[in-house]
């Protein structure tokens, strides 16, 4: 970086870099203590001086510059071993072969890899912003194809390429199309950044999703805005999109609960970056939902900090931030559920922050419904400028893996340094990994593997126990029974899909103490089919506010005519200020508002004055909002702050006579006590009035 601005705005939006590397052809061993290259490179005890790592915990260089130099994501198998996507090719193109995926060993866990190997190199993975190993598979994501390399007879090079997704995005941009991962519930998730538009099957086909609406932004013919994470099965049906409205959301992770959480970028230089919790089917405010205007056009109610004015967060129908990360390029991310490194870390989300520099966590309180975040600091490059780290991932040990592209520039097809990159081992000091084979061919050595930090040792394992179905049953209730709630939950995922077993097990879970366990209890409920209205009634009186944020978001997917009887009495349980289940009743009402709200009212005729009927009335789109709106309105202990507020709702209204009418009467009839709150209320409908 070479100005104090481009210092103060890290020059961010995620992007990768190209660097020029040397190819390794098969593979390669090296001594442990390997010498600077021949370009100047440090030598490692230089490299680890420069970067601060928390208490009780030490960084070892797994592997360097000139074995690689551009590491941008990275994954870690059952073995322990480290995939690297090792990007050149963005940008100008320098090296004609194509970039690779390379596979890095640590034979004797003392955190320096003896070994590394190319497992696939080729043009059609220029520029790879994501990988994910599950078994004798890799998925590589390069814009605008999301690739299944495939290893038949197991000797570490590729054997057969596919193309899962195609035509998503631009080809080299880091807007675009990022990792999958395999969650608990044996779905997919993926995401894409604002420019990834619109997905495709491998033959080149619009995908549509669930809901039967193109996965698209408005642009392309579909109902979303900006960026998308998305939820599938393996064979890509039931395609879900999960939420939208993002700018750059570079990767998700997804815990043992079905939780997903995910980094996105602000626009340069606003110190707005974000860690989101995603509610499904939410709407999460780059843009505004009816107009698609930027987070600069004024509106009424615009938040004063321009942090959260920047994601609309004081609009109707948007989803809170669960962490606001200041200024930054956060890019891949994890949710640690490991016991080696200390505890303040351990089922957090982990992510990478390569704008300055460092690897957060960022540890998840509870607020209403949903969480409210702190970051602490795992790792940080604080003497080194050019340290960027870009992805992390968990090893089988517990062991935290970083990918440092190492440059001083950030995205824009550039890049100011050429010849460097590590890869990072995070550890306890003297920690020395001992590699433990699992055994997925039993029930009992499967459910030891299912218990690791380690994707891909965790979907080997779910996937040989959802084959032995009624074989592991008696393993897998063993763990649903122990004491780490996580296990507890990995377990009833796959208890719920034993043959005939499913309703039983829900039953089971929905009585449970912990309310994580109930809540993967109706997740899996909804992903089986199962008749979602008898658990909604049994859970609306659930004292968790998550139990009934979920039950709301399930009405997505309960045939309407049971729809506003089950949202009036989850809205009855609405507390004022919890704006994560208010937005969750939001989810569940959309395409039945009229009906919700009015059974809502049959039954509390005189809230909508009340602090809770109000937050209700702002958050509805029915044809009575308008009306309702104009009412309070017109109550004499109404305050500026309030008064914005509701009138910003009118902007989420159909425009239909109810609107117009309620409009005309604020702006020509309606008398209210205090002058300057009458100004406000006039001049506000006057102007909506002026745009029809």
């Amino acid at each position: 970086m070479t100005s104090a601005l481009a210092l103060r705005n890290y020059i961010r939006s995620s992007f990768v870099i190209a660097v020029l590397v040397m190819c390794v052809a098969g593979q390669t061993t090296f001594a442990k203590a390997d010498p600077p290259s021949a370009d100047g490179a440090t030598a490692e005890s230089d490299v680890t001086g420069t970067l601060d790592v928390y208490p009780g915990l030490e960084v070892s260089v797994l592997i360097r510059d000139p074995e690689i130099t551009s590491p941008t994501n990275i994954d870690v198998d059952h073995r322990g071993r480290v995939w690297i996507c090792d990007v050149v090719n963005y940008g100008p193109r320098p090296r004609a072969a194509g970039d690779r995926i390379m596979i890095v060993e640590d034979t004797d866990g003392d955190g320096h890899a003896e070994a590394v190997s190319v497992f696939y190199q080729g043009p059609d993975i220029d520029a790879a912003m994501g990988i994910c190993v599950l078994g004798n598979r890799c998925f590589v994501t390069s814009a605008p194809n999301v690739l299944v390399l495939t290893d038949d007879d197991g000797d570490d090079r590729a054997d057969r390429r596919e193309f899962l997704f195609t035509k998503s995005g631009r080809p080299r941009f880091d807007h675009s199309i990022h990792s999958l991962v395999f969650g608990p519930d044996g779905r997919f998730y993926w995401n894409m950044g604002n420019t990834g538009h619109a997905v495709h099957d491998s033959d080149g086909r619009p995908v549509i999703d669930a809901f039967g609406n193109p996965v698209a932004d408005r642009r392309h013919g579909g109902p979303y805005l900006g960026g998308m994470v998305m939820r599938f099965n393996p064979d890509r049906s039931d395609f879900e999109v999960l939420a939208h409205n993002f700018r750059n959301n570079y990767e998700q992770a997804v815990d043992s609960f079905g939780n997903v959480w995910q980094s996105d970028n602000d626009d340069d230089g606003n110190y707005g970056c974000r860690i989101n919790y995603i509610l499904e089917y939410g709407n999460y405010g780059y843009r505004q939902e009816f107009t698609g205007a930027g987070w600069r056009k004024p509106r009424v109610s615009q938040h004063s900090d321009v942090r959260l004015r920047h994601w609309h967060q004081n609009d109707p129908g948007v989803v809170p931030n669960f962490a606001q990360t200041g200024a930054g390029a956060p890019s891949g991310i994890t949710v640690y559920e490991g016991d080696l490194l200390p505890e303040v870390l351990r089922n957090e989300v982990i992510y990478c922050d390569a704008g300055p520099g460092v690897v957060p966590a960022v540890k998840a309180a509870r607020h209403g419904a949903g969480y409210r975040g702190t970051v602490v600091t795992v790792m940080k490059g604080s003497r080194d400028r050019q340290v960027r780290p870009v992805d992390v991932a968990v090893g089988p040990d517990g062991s935290l893996f970083v990918s440092d592209w190492y440059d001083f520039v950030l995205g824009w097809g550039r890049q100011a340094d050429k010849r460097h990159g590590r890869v990072y081992r995070i550890a306890p000091i003297g920690h020395r990994a001992i590699a433990v084979p699992f055994d997925f061919t039993t029930p009992a050595g499967a459910c030891a593997a299912l218990r690791s930090p380690n994707g891909d040792a965790r979907y080997r394992a779910w996937t040989a126990l959802n084959e032995m179905q009624h074989r592991a049953e008696g393993e897998l209730l063993k763990l649903f029974t122990s004491t780490n709630v996580r296990w507890r939950a990995r377990a009833l995922w796959l208890l719920c899909r034993i043959q005939g077993k499913a309703d039983h097990y829900i039953e089971t879970a929905l009585s449970d103490a912990d309310e994580n366990i109930r809540l993967v209890a109706l997740r899996a409920a909804r992903q089986l089919k199962r008749d979602l209205v008898p658990l909604i009634e049994r859970s609306a009186a659930d004292p968790s506010p998550r139990i009934l944020a979920e039950c709301a978001i399930a009405l997505r997917h309960v045939p309407p005519a049971h729809v506003p009887y089950l949202w009036a009495r989850l809205a009855n349980r609405y507390k004022t200020r919890d704006r994560w289940l208010l937005e969750a009743l939001g989810i569940g009402a959309e395409g039945s508002w009229d009906e919700c709200l009015f059974e809502w009212l049959a039954d509390n005729p005189d809230d909508c004055a009340q602090p809770t009927g109000r937050d209700l009335i702002w958050r509805s789109r029915s044809s009575r909002t308008s009306e309702l709106l104009s009412q309070i309105l017109a109550e004499p202990d109404a305050n500026p702050d309030e008064v914005r507020r509701l009138l910003r709702t009118f902007d989420f209204q159909n425009d239909d006579s109810s609107k117009l009418n309620a409009l005309k009467a604020i702006a020509i009839g309606q008398t209210i006590s205090d002058p300057k709150i009458f100004h406000l209320v006039r001049t506000e409908a006057f102007l909506r009035l002026a745009e029809r």
